[in-house]
């Protein structure tokens, strides 16, 4: 009896504890990653009004059409040309039976983005017709005509004596997005580079937060996985965060998101015209060229070119490789040794979140794997995934020639160091004891594991534990029981 009295104090104690600090708890213990929609994740969330008058774009029509599951872009294009409803039952004659979950993902996406409709048929029949806006401004797209998506106003531009190729706009692109990056982890070299703006969308983000009498913003563990992420999913998110401060900055979103689409049509290192621009949109690309994503040589110049980052960016999350022009660094041996080919201050600040640095040279650092490390960050609400897939992505040229690129032994150790922190389990619970007879006890318990919440139970001292959720049906249970 003093044994199981000693025992239920010690998980009264431990429980008390743990409501004292759960917030705290909850931030070690957490691997929560960010939500980072895809396009069509985001246009979902959008009102049914703002997206019709995103369909009064041929750009956006051609840019949610284009990442649209192949089964749904064969019914837009059999539909497209019809202007009449088409028989639910006809078109489920389209798709080969053993496609039936592809066929449901078609048909789910185009409901969901508003592209078609359902309409009745003559005799009570249920149809389907395409969404009227999206029809004429799909085929606009598709079979030409309407204006121009860039440089409405301004014709044709005269030749730029300042022009800039290919490789000065993916170096500019670079830059310019890594002065964000070096603000996030507290470098110098991203001090000067960030406007207020940026520092409001990272603190709306939750990439970053400001404590009370500190105005230096400081980075989350939010922060710590966008940081791992790659390039291109670093953007989308974080345009995205910007699309919902559009509001409260004064901008019209659809004006926003129709300017984004065009952009991803354009032609990297050619130029374009800001004639025929809002004010709005004027103001956005004014944002978008503080973020890398379109060179402009002056604020007031009439041109500007769009760089990869922005060319890639409608493609939402679906497979872009924006990092695919750069060179890997990282050299990672089965000692856990791990050799970074780099001069870039960022990478080397990037590789310190989960390694422990040992040296640093001129164009080399050299860091160690350890438990530790990769327990710190962690912590910080990196997981292993990304830690493994931030090795991968940006492995040497010479690591990627061998397959695997990444030794296994440290993708599974990183893992097993993750597995380690969840051997521990929180859940509020019930406890159930002085059962007067035994009878009483193990019908109570078998009834508690019929729900599926009994937790823990010990025959022998008549003691069971219920979760928190099931407790009131087995109260319930106990309550009828003892009336009969």
């Amino acid at each position: 009896m003093h044994q199981e009295a000693a025992i239920l104090e010690i998980i009264r104690i431990a429980r008390s504890l743990f409501l004292q600090n759960r917030s705290r708890m909850a931030a070690l213990l957490s691997t929560k990653t960010l939500d980072c929609k895809d396009l069509h994740g985001y246009l979902k969330t959008l009102s049914s009004y703002t997206l019709d008058r995103l369909y009064n774009h041929p750009a956006t029509c051609l840019a949610v059409f284009r990442e649209l599951p192949q089964l749904a872009k064969h019914y837009i294009m059999r539909l497209l040309l019809i202007d009449q409803p088409v028989s639910q039952a006809v078109i489920g004659l389209w798709a080969n039976n053993k496609y039936i979950n592809d066929h449901r993902r078609a048909v789910q996406a185009l409901t969901d983005l508003r592209i078609w409709y359902e309409k009745p048929l003559p005799g009570g029949m249920q149809g389907r017709m395409v969404n009227a806006t999206f029809k004429a401004n799909m085929k606009t797209a598709l079979l030409g005509g309407g204006k121009p998506w860039t440089g409405r106003g301004g014709g044709v531009l005269p030749p730029d004596k300042n022009s800039r190729d290919v490789e000065f706009l993916d170096k500019y692109a670079l830059e310019r997005w890594e002065c964000v990056l070096h603000f996030m982890v507290g470098s110098t070299e991203g001090a000067d580079g960030v406007s207020r703006d940026t520092i409001e969308v990272l603190k709306h983000s939750g990439l970053m937060k400001v404590e009370e009498g500190d105005p230096v913003p400081y980075i989350t563990p939010a922060g710590f996985q966008f940081l791992l992420m790659d390039t291109g999913s670093q953007v989308w998110y974080f345009i995205l965060q910007y699309l919902d401060m559009t509001d409260s900055r004064g901008l019209d979103l659809v004006e926003c998101l129709s300017l984004m689409f065009q952009l991803s049509f354009s032609t990297l290192g050619k130029d374009y015209s800001t004639e025929g621009m809002s004010d709005g949109q004027s103001r956005f690309l004014q944002h978008l060229r503080e973020f890398g994503l379109v060179y402009q040589r002056k604020r007031k110049e009439k041109r500007y070119y769009p760089t990869r980052l922005a060319i890639n960016l409608a493609s939402g999350l679906s497979g872009i490789v924006t990092d695919s022009h750069r060179q890997g660094y990282i050299v990672v041996e089965t000692n856990y040794r791990l050799y970074a080919y780099t001069e870039s201050s960022l990478n080397i600040a990037l590789l310190a979140l989960f390694s422990e640095m040992l040296y640093r040279f001129p164009n080399m650092a050299v860091a160690n794997l350890t438990r530790d490390s990769v327990r710190a960050a962690l912590i910080r609400g990196i997981t292993a995934e990304q830690i493994i897939s931030f090795l991968k992505s940006h492995a040497h040229s010479e690591m990627v020639k061998q397959t695997p690129s990444l030794p296994p032994t440290i993708v599974d150790q990183v893992r097993l160091w993750e597995l380690e922190r969840d051997r521990f389990k929180f859940d509020d619970g019930v406890l159930y004891s002085q059962f007067l007879s035994q009878a009483d006890f193990e019908k109570l318990r078998d009834f508690a594991k019929e729900q599926g919440v009994l937790v823990w139970d010990n025959t022998n001292k008549r003691v069971m534990v219920v979760s928190r959720a099931g407790h009131d049906s087995v109260k319930r249970f106990w309550k009828q029981q003892k009336n009969s």
